[in-house]
């Protein structure tokens, strides 16, 4: 479904990615777990269309994309859940929501009611300004908003930041649902652990460069990864 093939980002002189390819299968959860500054959420971004590679192509879903404008790119089927949860703080639950369908020309019952089916915290909650929300319910909501757009891939930058372990348990269960409905998604996540234990396949990123890959399972058990990420 999605193909990054050896693409190089530069910030300025800053040679951030180096030479990075990688895939995803329709259907997978695909972990990419690396240190602080690894250069994670730039390789996200560059697939969503935010930043440009100087070399290299990405192919989603048959298409080269590697050009596309961040909205057409949504409008193709590839969502992005920024770090930071991104929501329009000023704005209610389902005002954030429509305009997670932007790109499609009506809001339909029906989405809203889908979302608030997977999330039914956010039915409770439909009219409440988002920037009272809990730092879960945020979370939420910035998937929902992202589900809105109907996705076929869907990438999750940083999801159990800042959150209680508790709620981060939550975020994972909810993301293994979504999958099992039918969305592919590419996980972003400094939480190694959690990361690998519902990743089908997984990619470390160190300074820019791919220096492993594996399925979930190979990479928890590697003594190079449990040193490196897992406390031992």
């Amino acid at each position: 479904m999605l193909t990054v093939n050896d693409i190089n980002v530069y910030y300025g002189p800053i040679h951030a990615i180096k030479g990075v390819s990688f895939e995803v299968r329709p259907g997978e959860i695909v972990a990419l777990i690396g240190a602080n500054g690894a250069g994670k959420s730039t390789v996200l971004k560059t697939i969503s269309g935010l930043l440009r590679p100087k070399t290299g192509n990405i192919v989603f879903d048959g298409r080269d994309i590697t050009k596309l404008e961040a909205h057409k790119v949504v409008r193709a089927g590839l969502a992005h859940v920024p770090e930071g949860r991104r929501i329009f703080l000023q704005m209610t639950v389902i005002e954030n929501l429509e305009m997670g369908a932007f790109t499609k020309s009506t809001v339909s019952e029906e989405d809203l009611e889908d979302i608030f089916t997977k999330f039914p915290r956010l039915k409770e909650r439909r009219k409440q300004v988002a920037g009272t929300l809990s730092g879960g319910e945020q979370q939420m909501l910035a998937m929902g908003r992202a589900l809105m757009s109907k996705p076929k891939l869907m990438m999750l930058d940083e999801p159990s930041m800042g959150l209680a372990p508790i709620l981060v348990e939550q975020v994972f269960s909810i993301i293994t649902e979504l999958n099992k409905a039918g969305t592919t998604i590419l996980l972003v996540e400094q939480n190694a652990g959690m990361a690998l234990d519902v990743a089908h396949r997984a990619y470390v990123l160190e300074t820019g460069n791919i220096t492993l890959s594996g399925t979930g399972e190979e990479l928890a058990q590697s003594d190079e990864i449990r040193k490196a990420y897992l406390g031992g």
